[in-house]
C-alpha cells in the first residue's frame, strides 16, 4: 500500500536529533484510498500522477544516491530503470483513465466531481514535497510505488462499466414504445365512367 510522503519522512527522521519543537504530528487521510471502485482508481491516478510530475526534480539527487551507494549491478545499471518506471508509470495511467472514463460514462448520476476529489487526494500524499529536504524526498520517491492492485482493479472496472454501459443503452431502447407502423392508404375508387351523350336521331325525309 501506499506510504502518505509525509508520514515516511516523519519516521525516517525518527531517529534525528531534535533541535526545535515538533509540531504535533497530524493524521495522513490521503494515504487511505477510498473503498468504492471508482474512487480508488481516481485516487491511483493522482498519486502516480503526483509521482511522475516529481521525476525531473529528484532525478538530480537520484543520480548522486545511485552512484554514492551503487548496488550490485552498479549505478548505471540502476539509473537506467527509472526512465523504464517511468514509461510503464505512463502507461498504467492511461489504464487508469480508460477504466475512470467508462465508469463516468456508465454511471446513471454524474460522479467526474467526486472522481476529481479522489484524484486530489492522491496526489496530495506528495503534499510537502517542496518544503522536504531533497535528499529525504528522492529516497521516499525512489521507494515508493502504487498499490499493486490498482491495475488489475482498473481493467475488471473498465471491463465492468463497459458493459453495464451497454446495459443501460439497450434498456433506454427499449424502454421507448414502439411507434406502430403507419396503415396503408387505401386504394382510391376510380371515378365511374362518364357515358357519352347518345347521338340525336335523324328528322325523317
Amino acid at each position: 500500500m501506499a506510504t502518505a510522503l509525509l508520514f515516511a519522512l516523519a519516521l525516517m527522521a525518527q531517529d534525528a536529533p531534535v533541535t526545535t519543537a515538533a509540531p504535533p504530528p497530524r493524521t495522513q487521510p490521503a494515504a487511505t484510498p477510498p473503498s468504492d471502485e471508482y474512487g480508488y482508481i481516481a485516487w491511483c491516478y493522482g498519486a502516480l500522477g503526483g509521482y511522475i510530475e516529481l521525476y525531473d526534480r529528484v532525478m538530480p539527487e537520484v543520480t548522486r544516491i545511485e552512484k554514492a551507494f551503487p548496488g550490485p549491478d552498479g549505478a548505471d545499471a540502476a539509473l537506467k530503470e527509472y526512465p523504464a518506471m517511468r514509461t510503464q508509470a505512463r502507461s498504467d495511467l492511461k489504464i487508469y483513465a480508460s477504466a475512470i472514463t467508462a465508469t463516468e460514462k456508465a454511471s446513471p448520476r454524474p460522479i467526474s466531481e467526486y472522481g476529481a476529489a479522489a484524484m486530489k487526494k492522491g496526489r496530495s500524499i506528495w503534499g510537502g514535497s517542496e518544503t522536504v529536504d531533497k535528499a529525504r524526498l528522492a529516497q521516499v520517491w525512489m521507494s515508493w510505488s502504487p498499490p499493486g492492485d490498482c491495475e488489475t482493479r482498473a481493467k475488471a472496472l473498465e471491463k465492468k462499466s463497459n458493459l453495464f454501459g451497454q446495459a443501460l443503452n439497450y434498456n433506454v431502447k427499449s424502454a421507448v414504445p414502439a411507434q406502430p407502423e403507419p396503415e396503408a392508404a387505401p386504394e382510391p375508387t376510380p371515378p365511374p365512367p362518364v357515358e357519352e351523350p347518345a347521338a340525336p336521331a335523324e328528322a325523317p325525309a
